[in-house]
């Protein structure tokens, strides 16, 4: 298998998506990436993305592979987790303190910053509407981030998603009360799981 034909079976392989950072491990030499773009076999998806043209392009893993320390978080979470009907009109990312957010502020995304200690606490896995992987945060965090003051969550917003967190099978209360204490909104979130529980 030559290293066009290697650099197309990552891509297969990865729901049609192929990095940079993978042909490097490979040891495959970059150049071929440009190779297989001008021969109309891959498209250039974002900085360090390669997608199969047939393949629709998935913006959510895009800017993971691009802000690799990003985990999706506040109403971006809420939609992958199903907790809103609202489909996000920005993407919204959690990084941690001190990270260089100057590129991240011009692209379509809404950015947080904590404490380190705090930043991988509920980080999960979950699948993008393309099938791709990326981080976010669970429910219980979710939930705790968008009682915070400046998350700007709209009300409506908030009394859904905890509505719809009363109703789940798998949700964890201790978990969720444990995450409020950390983050601070106890009170915000007692108020809102009396009325609901």
């Amino acid at each position: 298998m030559n290293y066009a034909e290697q650099i197309l079976a990552i891509a297969n392989d990865n729901n049609g998506v192929v990095t940079t950072t993978q042909v490097t491990k490979a040891d495959i030499p970059r150049e071929y990436l440009r190779i297989l773009v001008a021969k109309g076999l891959l498209e250039h998806s974002a900085r360090g993305v390669y997608i199969i043209p047939s393949i629709f392009d998935d913006e959510m893993f895009n800017l993971q592979v691009r802000f690799k320390r990003g985990i999706f978080s506040h109403e971006t979470a809420l939609f992958m987790l199903d907790l809103t009907d609202r489909t996000p009109i920005h993407y919204s990312m959690t990084f941690p303190l001190g990270y260089n957010t100057t590129t991240v502020g011009l692209e379509n995304i809404k950015y947080y910053r904590v404490k380190k200690e705090l930043y991988e606490l509920g980080v999960i896995i979950a699948k993008t509407p393309s099938g791709n992987d990326v981080r976010l945060y669970n429910a219980e965090r979710t939930l705790c981030d968008i009682l915070k003051g400046r998350s700007d969550t709209e009300i409506q917003i908030v009394t859904d998603a905890f509505k719809r967190y009363t109703h789940l099978d798998q949700k964890n209360i201790p978990l969720l009360s444990n995450y409020a204490k950390r983050l601070r909104v106890e009170n915000k979130l007692r108020s809102y799981l009396e009325v609901l529980l």
